[in-house]
């Protein structure tokens, strides 16, 4: 295995990455940039500036990009630079946001919040939300502090959502209408020192995090037993995809300053791409809205 840098390219908060068109795409959330970069050179193909908070985004069938910003769900034309709102949820305060959020087999996009800076014994506002490929916006779950790395386990289905702020990942069962039930602890991660941060799956049905606080990641198997672990030479990683033209290289995004995370060595804020791993990512589904003409 070799971990090496990918391009020349510093984020301060480094997230999302996706492999999509052949390109790797990323945020760099509290800077408002989506991002798309060369994946052999690490060159700075695209670049489109929205207003920060970025949380996550995914791709829509027509090719625009569909974005959690603070408190809403926008559209944005990548030729056009035009965003146009299409939901927002039903909470507001200074320290709540919208974060992490995948596009789902089904179409529609899945996106988490993050409440920080709470008092003691303060519930958290938001949670789990879920806008459908009619553009209507429901609330799948709620007390979720810090909403990270949801992924679908190509074994079973299942969503697989992490806590960071309570270092847990949570499995739902998905219904076929795109609620939630039977939600299970998947795995705590008190033992590894770190919350967990962004997920992904592999094609075995194998859990990859980011450990954000001991620069490591981490695989568990489809029973949550811990296979395999990479130090990284980073102080934050952040999140995780598989891509390349195999679709076995995995590339991790990095922290230099996320407002509560900070770290000044050389690889900090840095992309990386992990080769020689032995197993393959999948896919990401497109979203699939009928988004208004913009």
């Amino acid at each position: 295995m070799e971990i090496q840098r990918l391009g020349n390219l510093k984020t301060a908060l480094g997230e999302c990455p996706v492999w999509h068109d052949g390109q790797l795409w990323l945020l760099d959330c509290r800077a408002g940039l989506v991002i798309a970069l060369d994946a052999d050179t690490g060159a700075v193909t695209a670049r489109h500036e929205v207003p920060p908070p970025l949380g996550s985004f995914a791709f829509n069938a027509d090719g625009r990009i569909v974005l959690a910003l603070k408190e809403q769900i926008c559209a944005l034309d990548p030729h056009t630079g035009h965003l146009q709102t299409l939901a927002r949820i039903d909470a507001s305060h200074e320290h709540l946001r919208l974060n992490d959020g995948i596009s789902m087999p089904d179409g529609s996009f899945v996106v988490g919040t993050m409440h920080v800076f709470r008092e003691p014994g303060e519930a958290p506002l938001g949670g789990l939300y879920r806008l459908d490929t009619s553009l209507r916006l429901n609330k799948l779950d709620d007390g979720l502090g810090i909403c990270n790395g949801p992924c679908v386990s190509p074994i079973d289905g299942r969503l697989h959502v992490a806590d960071s702020e309570r270092r847990v990942i949570y499995s739902y069962a998905v219904a076929g209408d795109g609620t939630l039930g039977d939600r299970r602890v998947f795995v705590r991660t008190d033992d590894q020192g770190s919350g967990p941060d962004g997920c992904c799956f592999d094609a075995e049905g194998g859990l990859w995090t980011a450990l954000v606080r001991t620069g490591t990641l981490a695989r568990f198997d489809a029973q949550g037993q811990l296979t395999r672990k990479i130090v990284l030479p980073v102080t934050h990683p952040s999140a995780l995809c598989f891509g390349g033209p195999q679709m076995d290289d995995l590339f991790v995004t990095t922290i230099s300053d996320s407002g509560r995370l900070s770290a000044s060595g050389p690889l900090d804020g840095a992309v990386l791409k992990l080769t020689g791993l032995g197993c393959k990512g999948l896919d990401r589904p497109l979203c699939r809205m009928p988004l208004p003409p913009g």
